[in-house]
């Protein structure tokens, strides 16, 4: 497994990728950077995911959920979380849930933009 050392240079990766001229573009259709406050820790944390969009909704599935922890920050009635979508940050709220086969995946609901009709 990887160790966080690994994981902080991965994810530091992906958003550099994000953010180059060319490709993030293209990358940006399918990752996205979450901002969230920890829910023991109360420190904030920012991290990729793979996400589907329909309107102002994101679907993030995570991926060896048991191997990672930012999801359970949005358990039961979920709670707020920032995302960086096309180089603006957009605020929402998620909520986490986990099937019977143990799969989670997290909706995220954006809140409307101001001065954009709804």
């Amino acid at each position: 497994m990887f160790t966080s050392r690994a994981v902080r240079c991965v994810n530091a990766g992906v958003e550099a990728l994000t953010r180059t001229p060319r490709l993030g573009r293209v990358v940006g259709r399918s990752i996205a950077m979450i901002s969230y406050v920890g829910r023991r820790s109360g420190r904030t944390f920012r991290t990729p995911v793979a996400y589907r969009r329909t309107g102002d909704e994101l679907l993030v599935g995570v991926q060896f959920p048991d191997a990672k922890n930012w999801w359970r920050n949005f358990l039961g009635a979920g709670g707020p979380i920032t995302v960086e979508l096309e180089g603006a940050d957009r605020t929402g709220h998620a909520v986490a849930t986990r099937d019977e086969r143990g799969r989670v995946e997290v909706r995220v609901r954006l809140d409307p933009v101001p001065g954009e009709p709804d």
